[in-house]
């Protein structure tokens, strides 16, 4: 077989040659998380029935997530923890649960009324962020 070693596939902007020892110094080591950047989790809502979630709960739902005044540390200092919602899964007002998908790096309020009246939230999954 021929001796490829003196052949660089990777230059750098200067044109030399990297090494393929000198790649393996930069790759990141790898970690448990979404790939997403920030901390994601995925939550059930139930609204008023128990089992489902009017539109009206929705919108102040999301709505609430966005502005609780929770200081980050999920003692409930100023309310609960702020929340994004980044995406919504299943159907207003069908007699089952819906789904959001949330970024943020506080503690999940899951006492009913939490973000919003009569709406219970309960973490289904949680995606650690990109670390290091």
């Amino acid at each position: 077989m021929a001796d490829l070693s003196s052949f660089h596939q990777t230059y750098n902007n200067a044109g030399v040659g990297i090494d393929a020892s000198y790649l393996d110094a930069n790759k990141a080591a790898a970690t448990n998380a979404n790939g997403i950047a920030g901390r994601t989790l995925i939550v059930s809502a139930v609204g008023t029935s128990g089992n489902d979630l009017l539109q009206s709960e929705l919108d102040e739902l999301v709505f609430g997530l966005g502005k609780a005044g929770g200081d980050g540390t999920g003692s409930d200092i100023g309310g609960p923890d702020p929340f994004v919602v980044v995406g919504v899964a299943g159907t207003v007002n069908n007699g089952s649960a819906m789904y959001l998908a949330l970024q943020g790096t506080g503690t999940l309020g899951t006492a009913g009324g939490a973000y919003a009246t009569n709406v219970t939230l309960t973490a289904v999954a949680d995606f650690p962020g990109i670390s290091g």
